[in-house]
Order: structure tokens, then sequence, then C-alpha cells
């Protein structure tokens, strides 16, 4: 069974253009077309921490219902962490993922269903700080370990890592496969590989990529990465 995975750094749907456009984001979102979308910076940083990305225009513009999640009314996700999850697949948990910060970052996890088969998602958004980093990383691993089932499991998110196979990704063992879908960071004229897909060893890679386009190019300051994984068979 083939399922697509996508995360994206919406940077509260501002775009290069300066303009906050939600549409054009949900419109981006459709042109990846991916099953799950991990999403970052999708609530405002200040003030009530409102979404960017109003609920019923998720509803209304595409096929996604978002993971419950939200710790304040008026946000969708934690600390601007999101999952988007394609209509007909279960939601069987759901939870935030505890992480020490300096910054208001965070990440949060999913646990899903589709016809019988459970797999584990994790969205996150990482520190600037390369130590914390690697702390944070070692609170995402922690948590899914001590989940109670153990499933096929995908981390995505923009982990503000400029190494290419140092820093953060040094506390992942062989049970990982870390994916480099390409560079994503700035849209515009990308160069670092900051958005990242990372798989436990039951998932099958049938590809890795970055989604260009006319609209992602000026949508928001990162491009959509994006990958199609093989559920295994039970």
């Amino acid at each position: 069974m083939k399922i697509r995975f996508a995360s994206y750094n919406i940077h509260k749907a501002v775009g290069l253009d300066r303009r906050r456009d939600h549409e054009r984001i949900l419109r981006i979102l459709r042109e990846v077309d991916a099953d799950i979308v991990a999403l970052q910076e999708v609530d405002r940083r200040f003030g009530r921490r409102m979404t960017a990305l109003p609920l019923d225009a998720i509803h209304d513009a595409t096929d996604y219902r978002p993971v419950p999640m939200s710790m304040k009314p008026d946000s969708l996700g934690w600390h601007g962490n999101a999952i988007l999850v394609r209509k007909g697949i279960d939601i069987v948990e759901a939870a935030p993922v505890p992480l020490p910060v300096l910054e208001p970052r965070g990440a949060v996890r999913a646990d899903l269903m589709v016809e019988g088969h459970r797999f584990r998602v994790v969205g996150m958004h990482l520190d600037l700080s390369g130590l914390r980093r690697r702390h944070q990383i070692r609170s995402v691993l922690t948590h899914v370990a001590e989940c109670d089932h153990d499933c096929p499991t995908v981390l995505m998110g923009d982990l503000n890592e400029w190494a290419v196979h140092g820093g953060c990704f040094r506390e992942f063992d062989a049970s990982w496969q870390i994916l480099a879908p390409g560079q994503s960071f700035p849209a515009r004229r990308p160069i670092a590989r900051l958005d990242r897909i990372i798989v436990s060893r039951q998932w099958e890679v049938l590809e890795a990529k970055v989604h260009h386009s006319p609209l992602s190019a000026v949508g928001s300051d990162h491009l959509p990465v994006h990958a199609s994984l093989v559920l295994p068979k039970k």
C-alpha cells in the first residue's frame, strides 16, 4: 500500500510577496497531493496564536482533516505544528511531543490506521541551536520508543539542520533511514536541505522529492518536500 507523506513550513501563510494568503497554501497542498502532511508555522506566533489556515477553508478546499491537537481554541496545532490527514485515514490517537526548547518550537505525534494497518507520524520544527536540535531529536526518539504500540514510523519537518550527514542526524541509528528530498530553503533559490523525512526500517521508499512550482516558489520561504512510501504488510 503506497502512502504519500509531505512536510511544509508554511511561514504562517505569508509568501515572499509579503501577503498572507491561506488559499494559496491550500492550492499548493492540492498540488503536492499527499495523504499525510506535517505543517510547521501553521499558527501565528503572538497573541491568541490563531491559525493561519482556517479550519473551514481546509474542509471546503481540500480532502484533509486536521489531527485534533490544539491546546488553544483558535490554534490548529501545537507550537505551530499540525498534521493533516486525507479523509478516510483513521486517527487512532494523537499527542504533543515534549521538547527541550529555548525558542517556541515543538513536535506532534499521531497514530493512524489505513485498512487495519497502524503507523505513526511525527511532525516537528527544531531549534536553530545545533546542540538543542540533538537534544530535541533524542526527546522525539524517546517519545516514540515509549509509545504503547511498536509500528512503522515517519518523522518529518523543518529540522533547521544545515549539515548533510552530521549534526542532529548523528542521533539516528541504523534502524532509521534519513531521506534527503532535496534543497528546499530558501524557496526562491533553494540551497539548503532543511526539510527532511526520516523513516523507520519497516518502510520501502519509492521516491523523495522537493515540490517546486510557480505557486510554491512564492507561497512560503520553504518549499514542500514529499516521499512516497510502501506500508509494510502486517
